[in-house]
């Protein structure tokens, strides 16, 4: 038998490493509400996010992203071009993936472990919500670029469209927990930031250690639970992540 060809892992950052499908509540009012939509749950590997000024630092002047893969929210995409991040103690991790489109301000997402790994505390925060965070420095092929902030874990979260949220009766801002049933592993996160806005697709985000945690890989079933708390506003930037 031969052996399975392995995958680099750096050409599959960020994109849905697993996706798990299940259908809805049903709305009380089934005459009046949207039909079922289908829950997407992705693991977000690490990856950046890069300013159109930090692209040409790194990359040459005039270099734009280039799509690599598309993403399940439209208009996302893992691009062609990656980066090293490096650490305190000259600890780095290479190839980490870019995404587009450029946002106004760099940022670095990681995972738990990524984290220890370059030797940084690096705090839980939503998209966008950099101030306060570690920096660290970003080397491509053509230059370097030292991040005075940027580098955070990024808090789960569940994107959606306002009808999917007034069927499940959230607003955008409030918090959710994700249930998932695995073989001897039925876990549930707590505390998914709800980022609703006209178009986006129903999908959560967690990262690569919290998909391990619960063996998303062995998932029976998953669904989205209304919380009663609220998340404080947050200005959180764009909905691909």
């Amino acid at each position: 038998m031969s052996q399975l060809t392995t995958v680099d892992r750096a050409l599959v950052e960020q994109i849905v490493h697993q996706v798990v499908k299940a259908r809805a509540e049903p709305a009380a009012d089934a005459a009046a509400a949207p039909g079922p939509a289908e829950l997407v749950v992705s693991i977000s590997a690490r990856h950046c996010h890069l300013s159109d000024e930090h692209v040409e630092r790194l990359f040459g002047p005039g270099h734009r992203l280039t799509p690599l893969r598309d993403l399940y929210q439209d208009g996302f995409y893992a691009a062609e071009e990656t980066v090293m991040v490096v650490g305190p103690r000259r600890r780095m991790l290479e190839k980490v993936r870019v995404l587009g489109p450029t946002r106004p301000e760099s940022q670095v997402e990681l995972a738990f472990t990524d984290a220890i790994s370059l030797g940084l505390e690096v705090p839980v925060r939503h998209s966008g919500d950099l101030a306060g965070t570690p920096g660290c420095v970003l080397v491509g092929p053509q230059g370097v670029v030292e991040l005075p902030q940027g580098v955070i874990r990024a808090a789960r979260h569940v994107h959606m469209c306002f009808r999917a949220a007034e069927r499940m009766g959230v607003q955008n801002g409030e918090l959710m927990n994700l249930r998932i049933e695995s073989p001897d592993c039925t876990t549930v996160l707590e505390d998914l930031l709800v980022r609703a806005d006209e178009t986006s697709k129903l999908e959560v985000h967690i990262d690569t250690d919290e998909g391990n945690a619960v063996y998303l890989d062995g998932a029976t079933k998953v669904e989205l639970v209304r919380q009663k708390k609220h998340a404080k506003p947050c200005s959180c930037q764009g909905h691909g992540d």
